[in-house]
């Protein structure tokens, strides 16, 4: 388990950090923007809330990437993963693989490093 672990957070890690970086370098080609999916693509470019979502995606992919930290990285990451999905469930069907990846791997590190998060699960602190 440990080795699929590693794999999972390497993984994880390069996508964050290439796709986090692509609003601040914009190397990656954006498509037209038509329907729901780029009404909502286009909100987030223009009122430039995609550098916040970048940031965080940089910052828990390099945290992935080192090793350290790493359950701050899924916490980081974990509202991220979830909007990804949402995103592709309710509004782009198509292109969905990396986000199904990635929300694989992310549960992959989620149960690898649960006991960091055991402290949330106490009902009576």
């Amino acid at each position: 388990m440990k080795i699929v672990a590693i794999i999972a957070r390497i993984l994880l890690g390069l996508m964050f950090l290439v796709f986090g970086l692509n609003p601040f370098l914009k190397f990656l080609p954006m498509p037209p923007l038509e329907g729901a999916w780029g009404q909502f693509l286009g909100a987030l470019v223009v009122s430039h809330y995609v550098w916040f979502v970048g940031a965080v995606q940089v910052i828990s992919g390099a945290l992935f990437l080192i090793g350290r930290y790493v359950p701050l990285a899924i916490a980081l990451s974990g509202p991220v993963v979830a909007n990804i999905i949402v995103y592709h469930l309710t509004m782009q069907h198509s292109g969905a693989q990396p986000a199904v990846l990635a929300t694989i791997c992310w549960v992959i590190l989620f149960w690898h490093y649960r006991v960091s998060f055991a402290p949330l699960w106490v009902q009576k602190a």
